[in-house]
């Protein structure tokens, strides 16, 4: 999963920043409203971290333009406007969360979490055949047996299990995975690939990841 976090306070931005990284989300950083409000609206995030009180444009005037522009992008407006109009304000602007600083990361984390299922499934488990994936664990197994994976190869994973059955590109898989800093001429992609595979297909009769020529890859029980 891929979060943008606008805060323009860096100590704040760093603590999320590095507390997300831990969860092993894929995190861009915008410390004015200007940047945050073009990378919002130009990069897919699957949520937005958003403070109100920011230099050159305000988080007010962001949240406005992704409800006209990206209506389904989850927003948690994290600000230290702590009164009751203030909250309702947010809210009414379009604000899918708020949560007044200084916050514990124990409940950003868990507000996150929340956010991230709304309208996506209600289960924390995702599955194609005898492979399941928990993303509240953070576990992955094969016909229950547990399968050691690192972060990149479980958010790829959990990417090609949210996309199961569809040709996934390259493309796509850095854009969800990895963040802003990514070399686009690496191999790095591929070689995540290679890794799940001799993880999860090796020494099991169906393949389930499979390569789509000239597209990229797909995560499917059915022959090819």
């Amino acid at each position: 999963m891929r979060v943008l976090v606008v805060e323009d306070d860096k100590k704040v931005a760093n603590f999320i920043l590095n507390g997300l990284k831990e969860e092993f989300y894929a995190v861009d950083v915008a410390y004015d409203g200007d940047e945050g409000q073009r990378l919002a609206i130009e990069l897919p995030y699957d949520l937005v971290i958003l403070d109100l009180m920011l230099p050159k444009v305000s988080g007010q005037e962001i949240l406005k333009s992704l409800r006209s522009r990206k209506p389904n992008l989850p927003v948690l407006v994290l600000t230290a406007k702590s009164s009751i109009e203030d909250r309702v304000a947010g809210l009414d602007l379009g604000a899918d969360d708020y949560l007044v600083k200084p916050f514990a990361f124990a409940e950003l984390s868990a507000r996150i979490r929340v956010l991230l299922r709304r309208g996506v499934r209600e289960t924390s488990q995702l599955s194609i055949a005898d492979l399941t994936l928990d993303t509240a664990t953070r576990t992955v197994k094969r016909a229950g047996t547990p399968i050691d994976v690192s972060a990149k190869e479980f958010s790829m994973l959990e990417f090609l299990l949210r996309n199961a059955r569809r040709p996934v590109t390259r493309t796509m898989l850095i854009e969800h995975v990895w963040d802003i800093h990514f070399d686009t001429g690496s191999n790095i992609v591929d070689v995540h690939i290679n890794h799940l595979r001799n993880k999860i297909d090796r020494g099991f009769s169906v393949p389930l990841i499979h390569t789509v020529r000239g597209v990229g890859y797909m995560l499917s029980d059915e022959a090819r």
